[in-house]
């Protein structure tokens, strides 16, 4: 392979690579942007006790968290909870959710 050759290669890869850059940068501001929107309908569904029991559970269970605000979000749009939604009836819908939820038993015979 010449010089050139060697270059144009060097330089394509680099045009990819900052191009992944550029696009995992986007996706960044894009996931940040959707988790500000999220954050703010909360600030305006919960209140302020009922948000810092979500930010604990959060903290145990992230990803049961997430679906639980995505769904707080869209039963208060629909109409389907009460607004602000009150600690104690976040604690309620906890509860259901817990009861809902089976547990699976191994036996040894």
């Amino acid at each position: 392979m010449s010089e050139d050759e060697l270059e144009e290669i060097r330089r394509k890869k680099l045009l990819a690579l900052q191009q992944k850059l550029a696009e995992e940068q986007r996706q960044a501001q894009m996931e940040q942007q959707l988790e500000l929107q999220k954050q703010a309908l909360l600030r305006k569904i919960l209140t302020p006790e009922a948000r810092q029991r979500l930010a604990n559970l959060k903290m145990v269970k992230p990803e049961f968290t997430d679906q639980l605000e995505l769904q707080i979000i869209q039963l208060a749009q629909q109409g389907k909870l009460p607004i602000p939604l009150t600690d104690e009836q976040l604690k309620q819908i906890l509860v259901q959710l817990q009861a809902q939820k089976r547990e699976t038993k191994i036996r040894r015979v």
